[in-house]
């Protein structure tokens, strides 16, 4: 048995988050990525702010496991020879470069074409190829800013609030490695290769459709909620429970809330005008959610948090991160074993997202460190070390 992508070669010329964990979704799932960074190394490699990880550190690991590394100059053209023949005997290439350096290094589409006639060639850029802002440099929090990301978070009258972990690079990832499997498939059906051009913005934008698509369609922006729900209800809000811990309720149906009534002993919540009917608890939204909050108060979040998940009512205690990776069941996340680390060989990281059977997603092989397969890689393209 081999996993969906065992056969397939991906040749990576991305650098920190946004490309390389697309390659690594397709490394997940079985492809070949071999990662060619330049001479001192892909940064996120030194991310952080603890050297004793330098050349391996924690962000680097996330998104580059199972990979194999050569260092190349691509202003040299001995190494731009060595590119050029991994990218031959390659089914992708991915690239996150500012739009038209890579081609100005030699290695743009037409010169893979070249090369490789049915190659799938994906860009990744901060506003894509050809829009006005294509030379806008761009990370993952700048985006979150031009998207208007930072606008759907908090609540009116709040500053902008950034979401607190590089979300527009991980769904720009996740958006180009969909994209590099449609290609693949059209290409599987004797369609010939691709040019994928991914924006951080659109790829945001699309991430974003159920904030943008009522703006699209009413021409009026969503309001900012802060802590309440898509669904505008005060049932679905954050509330503070006896000892302190915050639980997030998620009542928006009415069975869920004839549930609620009953699991906290206020039905007469079902026949007040005031909260009878979904319409009824929006028009009454502070009424109602006053009383809520004082009945979260009568036990502590753990209690609530089982109980109410056992009667059907969605509720969940707030954690951190480090609480949450415990909720984390079999298969969630993956262990790897990685010589050199100073807090240990043995860590995890989270895995693909999903489950499949057979033959589901994973590796077991490390990061690379830097150039650590030029050998390899020299010997397989006849070439000498």
């Amino acid at each position: 048995m081999s996993q969906p992508l065992a056969g397939i070669r991906v040749a990576d010329f991305s650098h920190v988050m946004a490309g390389p964990y697309a390659t690594h979704l397709l490394r997940m799932m079985g492809a070949e990525v071999i990662k060619i960074e330049p001479k001192g190394g892909d940064n996120f490699r030194n991310y952080g702010g603890d050297r004793r990880y330098d050349g391996m550190s924690p962000a680097f690991i996330a998104a580059n496991a199972g990979k194999k590394s050569i260092a190349l100059d691509l202003k040299d053209e001995a190494d731009l020879a060595i590119a050029r023949a991994i990218v031959a005997r390659s089914d992708v290439l991915i690239e996150n470069f500012r739009p038209g350096v890579i081609a100005r290094l030699g290695l743009g589409y037409e010169a893979v074409q070249a090369l490789r006639a049915d190659i799938v060639y994906c860009s990744v850029s901060g506003y894509g190829q050809d829009s006005p802002q294509r030379d806008w440099p761009a990370i993952d929090n700048i985006v979150q800013a031009t998207s208007g990301m930072m606008m759907l978070s908090g609540s009116e009258g709040d500053a902008p609030v950034r979401v607190g972990f590089p979300i527009v690079d991980t769904l720009t990832a996740q958006t180009a490695a969909i994209a590099i499997l449609a290609a693949l498939l059209r290409r599987a059906k004797g369609e010939g290769g691709s040019y994928i051009d991914v924006s951080m913005l659109d790829a945001s934008l699309a991430f974003m459709t159920s904030a943008l698509t009522p703006f699209l369609i009413t021409g009026q922006p969503m309001p900012r909620m802060g802590n309440t729900g898509y669904s505008g209800l005060p049932t679905a809000s954050l509330f503070v429970a006896r000892d302190g811990r915050e639980v997030s309720l998620g009542v928006v149906q009415p069975n869920q809330f004839t549930a609620l009534a009953g699991h906290v002993g206020r039905e007469d919540w079902l026949d007040d005008p005031r909260f009878a009917t979904p319409d009824a608890r929006r028009a009454n939204f502070d009424a109602m959610k006053a009383q809520l909050a004082a009945v979260f108060l009568t036990r502590d979040a753990a209690e609530w948090e089982a109980g109410m998940s056992a009667a059907g009512i969605p509720c969940g205690m707030v954690r951190r991160v480090d609480e949450a990776a415990a909720l984390a069941s079999a298969g969630t996340l993956m262990p790897l074993t990685v010589p050199g680390l100073p807090g240990g060989d043995c860590i995890a990281i989270p895995g693909a997202g999903f489950r499949m059977e057979p033959d589901g997603p994973g590796t077991g092989a490390p990061p690379p460190r830097l150039d650590a397969d030029r050998e390899e890689i020299l010997a397989w393209l006849g070439l000498p070390a």
